[in-house]
């Protein structure tokens, strides 16, 4: 029989947990890879500013701010989507709390470092165009600071109230919001508002990811159920022992497994906002790839020779463009194709061809024209992956050229150094250790009508780790929040155990409203900053 949920007197981890003081061995690992890792940032981010030379402290400050808000932003994620990952380790005692935060933490680092970028690039491919390329103006850290602050502020009420909310759902919404505002204060100047096809696309993956947990979490328990006849694995935790070696086994390898997934995949989506602010704020450094040296700046020009040729190939001869800037911009904010967009492409690609050549390498180039091109090169990246959908009829061949040449303005501009990546790993593993109480108890006992059982966590985190893996691979940011628990309802509803109507009914409000109230927040944010920066 399954335990039954203990009201009022408390869970039942406070029970297990009692007054015990925090495991010492997680604490001492933790702190040992959290000073190393402080010196490993400052480190690097003194050897990249060391040849930068600015006129005043103030970008200086601006960065420090910024990166202080946007590690914050990851601080409050660890409170919710890295809490789910080692919900259930803790919850059955198959880990101490700390230790499972450290080995969970190193497994988020493992997979943000194996990771592509792709679901980085993806959220920031969403933000309105004109904003990207003046992110080092006032309107581009508005947009920043808007977004992520309204994303810190409703992550925190939702964690205060236990609700296993999305970061990713709750990120979402402040883009919307901040594209919604742009268009809005700017009326109909033709400034572009959001790109909803790629909002359609990503929000598709965060509907359809959590009823994929609650039905294959489901099947996978009744799996278990069938081919698994040890009793103890459709037991509650009890007391203060762990679970049967290989159950417990078996929980660590899951909980390893969505620690994995969501490095590769949730842990990304702050990362593109640090590079918008590295590049905002010291170009010099970060805007562009500064490992991309002369062998591969030869490769690149006559790769851009062929796409120089192939482009021609639908320029109508009887067109002129004044400024293909503009005509780019354009373009990619508006999606209404016109014949002068194929010939201020073809100048553009010839443009960006000089420079990188007459340079020799990218970490050549000068620091007053670093961010110049590296908005050349994020323009017409923009325009080749809008190209197939709004512009002409390309064929085969040269469709081939262009996405190879998209790669290579790609790996220039959407890089993200290895710091930035153990900082945000640090500030996840550093929020999970102070803020999984809360959710883990609402995973553990306040969605279903009986406690977790052993079978469910893995069944459940199982499904997690293979989902969110699978959406990786199309760069398509999902909620380990909401995956996992999706899951553990789904195992509920299988096993008959019956659900918490009143829990279930708060995380679909959270759900509800989280897209909504972030945009709203992030849009009024956005109107405030943009006031104060004039």
């Amino acid at each position: 029989m399954a335990t039954p949920v203990i009201h009022p007197t408390g869970s039942l981890l406070d029970q297990k947990m009692g007054k015990s003081s925090p495991g010492k061995i997680g604490g001492i690992i933790f702190g040992i890879l959290l000073i190393g890792g402080l010196g490993y940032i400052a480190n690097r981010l003194y050897s990249d500013l060391l040849p930068v030379h600015e006129g005043s402290w103030f970008p200086y400050f601006l960065l420090g701010v910024a990166l202080l808000i946007a590690l914050g932003f990851e601080f409050v994620n660890g409170f919710h989507d890295t809490a789910n990952a080692v919900a259930t380790v803790i919850y059955t005692h198959a880990l101490e709390p700390h230790v499972a935060v450290v080995w969970s933490g190193l497994w988020n680092f493992i997979g943000v470092l194996t990771s592509s970028g792709a679901v980085a690039f993806a959220i920031i491919s969403l933000l309105p165009v004109e904003l990207i390329l003046k992110v080092s103006k006032g309107s581009g850290f508005a947009m920043v600071f808007a977004l992520l602050i309204a994303a810190i502020l409703w992550n925190l009420a939702t964690w205060w109230k236990g609700l296993p909310a999305s970061s990713s759902h709750t990120m979402i919404g402040s883009i919307i919001g901040v594209g919604v505002a742009n268009q809005l204060m700017h009326g109909s100047s033709g400034v572009s508002g959001v790109d909803w096809d790629q909002v359609t696309k990503v929000f598709k993956a965060l509907l359809i990811s959590p009823l994929v947990g609650f039905g294959c979490a489901a099947l996978v328990f009744l799996l278990f159920k069938a081919v698994l006849k040890d009793p103890r694995l459709y037991t509650a935790p009890e007391g203060k022992a762990p679970p049967p070696f290989y159950i417990r086994a078996l929980l660590v390898l899951t909980c390893t497994g969505v620690s994995f997934a969501h490095g590769s995949n949730d842990g990304q989506k702050g990362m593109g906002l640090i590079m918008l602010i590295l590049v905002g704020t010291v170009p010099t450094a970060y805007a562009l790839n500064h490992t991309v040296g002369a062998s591969q700046v030869q490769t690149f020009a006559a790769v851009s020779q062929q796409v120089i040729g192939a482009v021609g190939n639908y320029v109508d001869p009887n067109t002129t463009v004044a400024d293909s800037g503009p005509e780019l911009e354009n373009f990619v904010s508006t999606h209404k194709f016109s014949p002068h967009a194929m010939l201020a492409l073809q100048e553009m690609v010839g443009d960006i061809r000089n420079e990188a050549t007459q340079y020799g390498s990218l970490g050549a180039v000068p620091s007053n024209m670093q961010a110049n091109v590296r908005n050349q090169m994020y323009l017409t990246s923009e325009t080749l992956r809008l190209m197939p959908k709004y512009g002409p009829a390309v064929s085969a061949d040269d469709q081939k050229i262009f996405k190879n040449y998209k790669g290579m303005l790609d790996n220039s501009t959407k890089f993200i150094p290895p710091w930035v990546k153990v900082a945000v790993a640090l500030s996840l593993g550093l929020g999970t250790m102070i803020g999984w109480k809360r959710i883990v108890v609402t995973v553990g006992e306040k969605i279903g009508k009986t406690h977790l059982t052993y079978a469910q966590g893995l069944s459940a985190e199982l499904v997690a780790m293979l989902t969110i893996l699978a959406a990786d691979q199309y760069g398509l940011p999902v909620s380990t929040t909401h995956v996992l628990s999706s899951g553990v309802a789904g195992t509920m509803a299988a096993n008959k155990s019956g659900l918490q109507v009143s829990t279930l009914r708060d995380i679909a409000l959270a759900w509800v409203f989280t897209l909504p109230v972030a945009a709203l927040l992030s849009g009024c944010l956005f109107w405030l900053f943009n006031t104060i920066a004039k």
